[in-house]
């Protein structure tokens, strides 16, 4: 079963490639996103969900499809949830149930779930804090990536543990107004959202 694309999902699509391509391979915050992109080996997909239930249902299917996919055809996906989840802890509260859901599926090992929002904050930081950029992105998301490509990365690359430490000066080098004038994440979250 797929889920029918409208104008809104098409351009919520429209803005997560933008974000991607600009962000998250243009100021390299994930030095492993570019291969899979240029590869055409991300899927994107709108979630039409507002509620747990129905994410977790969304879920649910990219994750089996994703396990049982080709991995030179399809690598990874990000699964975006633009009508709803708002709320970064509604969104935090999804995550924890994804991760069980993750388990319940016997996936846990083979696929992992990253978390994305528009309102990302780390633990330990001010909303505010510039570093929260590298993970917010323009829809509450759930990427979902492959343990063994995650792992192939890891290994190829040369202290992937400084990635985090990278990313975050990169982000204070840019500044508040250098984010802002990149155009990739101005809150596009629901006209609903509480």
């Amino acid at each position: 079963m797929s889920i029918q694309q409208s104008s809104e999902d098409a351009q919520a699509i429209e803005d997560t490639r933008r974000w991607v391509q600009r962000a998250v391979i243009g100021l390299n915050l994930c030095p492993f996103a570019k291969a899979v992109e240029v590869k055409q080996q991300v899927r994107y997909v709108v979630s039409p969900a507002r509620k747990i239930k129905a994410a977790l249902a969304d879920l649910q299917r990219e994750l089996l499809a994703l396990a049982e996919a080709d991995p030179g055809q399809l690598d990874t996906t990000l699964l975006l949830l633009p009508y709803g989840f708002a709320d970064f802890m509604e969104y935090v509260h999804l995550l924890e149930r994804a991760d069980g859901l993750l388990q319940e599926l016997e996936l846990d090992g083979v696929l992992q779930i990253a978390s994305l929002h528009p309102q990302y904050q780390f633990d330990d930081t001010e909303p505010e804090d510039l570093g929260n950029n590298t993970n917010r992105s323009p829809y509450p998301t759930l990427h979902l990536l492959r343990e063994a490509s995650v792992s192939r990365a890891i290994a190829a690359f040369a202290n992937p543990e400084k990635i985090f430490e990278t990313n975050i000066r990169t982000m204070q080098q840019l500044g508040r107004a250098g984010w802002e004038a990149m155009g990739v994440c101005a809150s596009k979250l629901p006209d609903d959202a509480p």
